[in-house]
């Protein structure tokens, strides 16, 4: 009896998260320094002692086997570890990050996707004429330009020119608002951030979406739809886009790791209060509890969104339960 798709795809995502977890844990023991060495550097007391009594309090004295094991054990019952840098847990520290994080990362994906297919489909349509020229151009700019800069390019115009939007933050600090108040100053803070995020994946959206259009069109079954008397648009509509919105699917998958490491630049260029600006202050303080803990749960971010694509790639497309 055959296995059925969607617990095949479960079953492949248990070797995985074991591999993440193998990975996290060696590749960030190979960089050099850790907690113990910038907190006595901070301390200015950096005499061997003391390093030896903070490595053995945060147990970075016991061999790297134990460590694991250790980690490991910790991982089976649902524990991140504790974060000696903020003197709390490493889940309470995620849980608290993450709703502005996953915010930030499904908006701008959303509004990147349907800007960006819309753009293609144009693009698709009237392939080889001056709208089609103008939106591959800005898609190879918008492409092109670092995430850093565009941010920094945008805070510049409607933060210190035009005084439009809010430069940094999530909510206005100091003002208690409620209700509709509240949910206007965060779109305010979002715009920007969203908006720079949205820039570059507009872009690869638009480019995907294009070439999909262009092959599709060219199918039999499009050629017959339109032997048939039916109407450019709605051959468009009813033929083209379906089938040619199957790559975005799969595109919309891979982007969601992609974008959490756009998020880190875009976080810190806005001062959002996400996971990416609290992974890069993990890195600058060496807490690898902490670090490991978001690497981990984004990993574990990601598969989820991989395997819920799987699952709707299938429903789009039922030959793939086929195979």
């Amino acid at each position: 009896m055959r296995m059925p798709y969607s617990l095949r795809c479960l079953l492949q995502v248990v070797p995985v998260v074991l591999a993440i977890a193998v990975l996290n844990f060696f590749l960030l023991r190979l960089a050099p320094g850790d907690m113990a060495d910038v907190m006595a550097g901070e301390a200015g007391a950096a005499t061997p002692e003391y390093l030896a009594q903070l490595r053995s309090q945060f147990g970075l004295d016991q061999p790297v086997s134990t460590q694991f094991a250790g980690y490991l054990n910790k991982l089976l019952h649902f524990d991140l570890g504790w974060s000696f840098r903020n003197g709390q847990s490493v889940a309470s520290l995620i849980l608290e990050r993450l709703p502005a994080t996953a915010l930030l990362m499904v908006l701008a994906l959303a509004a990147a996707a349907l800007i960006g297919c819309a753009l293609g489909t144009v693009s698709g349509v009237t392939r080889w004429r001056w709208l089609d020229i103008l939106i591959s151009t800005l898609a190879t700019i918008g492409f092109a330009t670092p995430l850093f800069w565009l941010g920094l390019m945008l805070i510049v115009l409607f933060s210190v020119h035009l005084s439009w939007l809010p430069s940094s933050g999530m909510v206005t600090l100091g003002v208690p608002l409620a209700g509709w108040a509240y949910v206007a100053d965060l779109t305010r803070h979002l715009a920007l951030p969203v908006g720079c995020l949205t820039v570059y994946y507009i872009a690869i959206y638009a480019r995907l979406m294009r070439t999909s259009v262009n092959e599709v069109s060219r199918l039999d079954f499009v050629r017959t739809a339109r032997a048939k008397g039916l109407s450019g648009r709605a051959t468009v509509t009813g033929h083209v886009i379906p089938n040619a919105l199957l790559p975005i699917v799969t595109m919309t998958a891979l982007q969601f790791g992609a974008l959490f490491s756009g998020s880190v630049a875009i976080e810190t260029v806005f001062g959002w209060p996400g996971l990416g600006q609290l992974a890069l202050n993990a890195v600058t303080s060496r807490d690898l509890n902490l670090l490991l803990g978001i690497l981990f749960m984004s990993s574990l971010f990601v598969l989820l969104v991989n395997l819920l694509t799987d699952l709707a790639y299938a429903w789009f497309d039922p030959r793939v339960e086929l195979q």
